[in-house]
Formats: C-alpha cells, structure tokens, sequence
C-alpha cells in the first residue's frame, strides 16, 4: 500500500466516525468526491506524478478542519495537515504548498498557481454536473443549520449570484463543466420565477386596499374637480375628458355617460397596447368616476375663472395621477396617442399636443378665446399635477438599478416585464469609513413606461430590498422594445 492510500484511509476514517451528522454537505462523501475530481483534473491537465500527488493530498485534508469547527475551517485543515503530513514523508516546502492550495478554496476562491486551480475546480466541480440539485439540497440544509439563509427563496437567490460570480481555472473544467453549470443556473432562475409571486397574504390585502384607496380618492378628486369647477362655469380640458365636456357643453348629453362612452374603445385599445390588468383597472376607474359624476349635483365653488382654472386642473390632476399610480387611467388619450403613433411618425407628445389643439380650437369657436385660454392654463395645470402626484414621471423614464443581486435582476426586467436592458460595468462599495471596500458589479439600465415604473420598483423590492433604484424623465424616445406589450 502506497503513502497516500495510508493517509487516505486514516483521513476517511477520522472524517466518517468525527464529522457531526448535521453537515450534510462537508461530509465524508464531499471528500471522496474532491480527491476523485481532483485526480481526473490533474491528469488531464498533465500533471507529474508529484504535483499529482499534492493536490491529492490537498483535496484529501482540505475539509479536516470541520472535524474541530466550521468556522475558519479552511485554516484548521492546514493546522492538521501540518502536524499530520510529516508523518508520511512529506517535507515542510510541501505541506506549506498543500497548505496555499487549501486556503486557495476559501470563498471567494483566488488560485493563484496551477495547482490551487485544481483544487478549487475539484472543489466545486458538481456546480457543472447532474447531481447539482442533490449537492445544492444538501448545501442548504447546512446552511440553514447554521442559520446563513433563512429560506429556500433566499437560497436561491445567493445560489444565482454564486454561479453567476464563479469562474472555472482549468481548461478542462471550462470544457466539460461550464455548459452543465449554466444549465444549472438556467434551471435555477426558473425555480426563482415561480417564486416570485406575493406570497404575503396580508401583505397581498393590504396592497389591494391601498390600490383601492388611491382609486377612490382619484374618482373623488377627479369628480369634485368636473362637478365644482369645471362644468358649472363651462370650462373645459384636454383629452377625452376634455372631448367628452365639450360635447356635453354643445350637446348636452349626459356627462358621465359620455365619459364612459368615449373611454370604452380606449380600454379595448389598451387591452391590446398595454395590457389586460390596465385594461381592467382602467374599466373600473371610468365606472367609479361616471357613478361619481351621476351621485355629486353641480356646485360652483368660486366663480372666479383664474381660480377654475388653477384649482379645477390641481383637482383633476390630482385624481387623475392617483389613478395612474394604482396603473389605470381615467383618460385614454396616452392609449390614442399609442395606438396612432404606430402609424405615424409622429411622437406621443406631438399626437397629444394635436389632440388637445383641436379641442380647444373647437372650444375657442364655440366659446370665445378667453374660454378656451382658461381651458388651457386648466389643462397645463392638471398636467403638472400628474407629474407631482406620479413622482414626475412623463411618457418614458429611464430607470438605472445597482443592485448586488443584478444577474436575478436582468432576467426578472427581461422575462417578467419584457423589458430591453443595458448593462454597463461599473464598481459599488466606496462607504464612509469603509472606502478601501468595493466590488465590480453590473449597473442595469431600462427604459419604462410610467404605467410600468411602480411594477417595477416591485420587482426589484422583491428580489432585493437594497437595491439602490433611481428613475429620470426621458422626454422622447424611440426603436428598443419600447413599444412591446406589457402587462400591467
């Protein structure tokens, strides 16, 4: 029997009758499992039989240190290979060279030599192969001992970022290995997709409720500001509000009716452009507000116009951004604008403008122009109302996320929201008193619409609620996959 197998069957037998039960992962299995990848490495990396035989010995001792502890193991298992190896013949040069190589191992791993490179593929070479799910199982019901994840969900999330940082040293694992870990990544992110779904109950309920409240107290804003303001002094707005007052003036049809009426091909529009959820909410919202407008009779709270028109357009910006920010509408002029801007080349913000030009063009024919100048100021005031209500987001915003959780991050904005994104290398870290500390990271860059930005605050919060997200205003933008359908 050789020196090696000696020592080998002296280290598995201390490690099956020491190593506690709870280390369901770093067991005597673990071992056998390093020194037999350890072995395939080195030859095929061709390797001479004394390098061979180090890294054998490094793969044989380099979890013998959680025969004493799991902390600082990896310092352990060079303690005990220093007072054991000698016994077999090896010299001090190369129990401290087994000595690099273990430490070489300890996450994040930094080989610095051929030999600790074999060692740390050895080490993790299951990240590539089939019995990654058995291994990774095993992980975490250590981990969970040791109280360093609390759930199968973070769990997941550490597993991604730990496969996604990990890099394999030898040509060989690269090869052979590289492609199944991926795959295993992939199958991962998937588990995480399924998982990513409000699991909170009261906090599913309290979200309805506060998306309820908004929606009521827009319908209420929104009523208060046609019902007091605008349609007691003949006052008039831009979109289809503003078409649906204007008929009503020169008509005198029912002005809740017409609401409805003109919104109803809007949201079946919206369905198509945006989505079924907007689509709904949408639908909710325009009945709300025509009940609103049936129940409240006509009151004029003041009869002076530079007052209507000041404080019926904050009224029904108000109401109108507390709707947008449930992710509904009560007006579906953005919905017109998106469905003819497909057609044409003209912008969003050109389609509206021309819109809101020929109501109040109409209104300046059948009122007089000091009506419709009114009518405007009414409209740019309701319009800087929405920007302050929805956190001064326009058509587009640009949204920028550094996050340590970036690679979860990427496929959520992607295959979740349908999103395009850029991803620019940048550096994180660099705290008060903690300077010297960074790490590269990904910087993700997106562009959404403002329908869309509170979904996705709520996607990135529920993957990690650190994330550093801020969001700038994009007057216009185009090409991308800006006009994709999504749901809301």
């Amino acid at each position: 029997m050789s020196m090696f197998q000696q020592l080998y069957t002296v280290v598995i037998d201390k490690l099956t009758h020491g190593l506690p039960a709870y280390l369901t992962y770093h067991n005597v299995q673990h071992t056998r499992n390093v020194v037999e990848a350890a072995t395939y490495l080195a030859e095929q990396e061709h390797l001479s039989d004394k390098d061979k035989l180090l890294v054998q010995t490094a793969a044989l001792l380099h979890d013998t240190g959680f025969l004493q502890s799991h902390e600082e193991h990896e310092m352990l298992s060079c303690k005990i290979a220093q007072k054991l190896l000698p016994e077999y013949g090896f010299t001090q040069e190369e129990v401290d060279q087994i000595g690099t190589m273990i430490m070489a191992t300890k996450l994040p791993q930094s080989a610095g030599d051929m030999l600790s490179r074999i060692l740390c593929d050895a080490d993790l070479y299951y990240l590539g192969t089939d019995t990654y799910d058995t291994m990774a199982s095993a992980l975490y019901s250590e981990m969970k001992r040791f109280h360093r994840v609390k759930d199968e969900r973070e769990w997941l999330l550490k597993q991604i970022d730990f496969l996604n940082d990990h890099k394999y040293y030898t040509d060989t694992a690269k090869k052979n290995m590289e492609q199944g870990k991926q795959n295993n990544k992939a199958a991962l992110q998937e588990k995480l997709n399924q998982t990513i779904n409000p699991t909170n109950e009261q906090g599913s309920l309290m979200q309805v409720v506060q998306d309820a409240i908004f929606m009521v107290l827009g319908v209420l804003f929104a009523g208060v500001a046609l019902k007091g303001f605008l349609v007691p002094n003949h006052f008039f707005d831009g979109g289809v509000t503003g078409i649906s007052l204007l008929v009503h003036e020169i008509y005198h049809y029912n002005l809740a009716v017409l609401i409805i009426v003109f919104n109803i091909p809007l949201m079946v529009a919206g369905y198509f452009s945006v989505g079924k959820r907007f689509a709904i909410r949408m639908l909710a919202g325009v009945l709300l507000l025509g009940i609103c407008l049936e129940l409240l009779p006509s009151f004029a709270l003041t009869a002076d116009k530079l007052l209507i028109s000041i404080f019926g357009g904050a009224f029904l910006g108000i109401g109108i951004g507390l709707v947008m920010r449930v992710g509904a509408a009560l007006d579906g002029i953005e919905v017109i604008a998106l469905y003819t801007l497909k057609r044409t080349s003209f912008t969003i913000t050109e389609i509206i403008l021309g819109i809101n030009i020929l109501i109040f063009s109409i209104a300046a024919f059948q009122f007089g122009i000091e009506t419709a100048l009114y009518s405007i100021l009414t409209y740019f005031t309701a319009t800087r109302c929405i920007d302050y209500v929805v956190e001064g987001i326009q058509a587009y915003t640009g949204v920028t996320i550094i996050s340590s959780k970036s690679e979860v991050i990427k496929y959520q904005l992607v295959n979740k929201l349908g999103r395009g994104i850029t991803v620019y290398k940048g550096e994180r870290g660099f705290l008060p008193g903690k300077f010297e500390e960074s790490a590269d990271c990904d910087i993700i860059f997106t562009v959404v619409t403002r329908l869309e930005l509170r979904k996705l605050k709520n996607l990135v919060h529920e993957v990690d609620p650190k994330a550093f997200v801020f969001a700038n205003t994009i007057r216009e933008t185009s090409g991308g996959v800006l006009k994709r359908k999504n749901a809301h």
